[in-house]
């Protein structure tokens, strides 16, 4: 595992444990931060995308090509 994926184990295995008023309160903090946000909705949008026909991109190609255009 890559030290990229085992840090977001980490996070997601304490994101899992909290309990729902806090989970809430972590939520509240994370759509809170436009960066954050807007990469959710691009994630949520390429997972619907995949449904379609068409080619396939994955997020981290899909981060990338942002990057390389200056949107993040």
């Amino acid at each position: 595992m890559s030290v990229n994926h085992a840090t977001a184990e980490v996070f997601y295995t304490a994101s899992k444990a909290l309990k729902s008023n806090e989970r809430e309160a972590f939520f509240e903090r994370i759509m809170g931060d436009k960066q954050i946000r807007e990469d959710l909705i691009d994630i949520a949008l390429i997972e619907q995308a995949k449904k379609v026909k068409g080619k396939s991109v994955s997020a981290k190609e899909y981060f990338a090509k942002r990057r390389e255009q200056g949107d993040i």
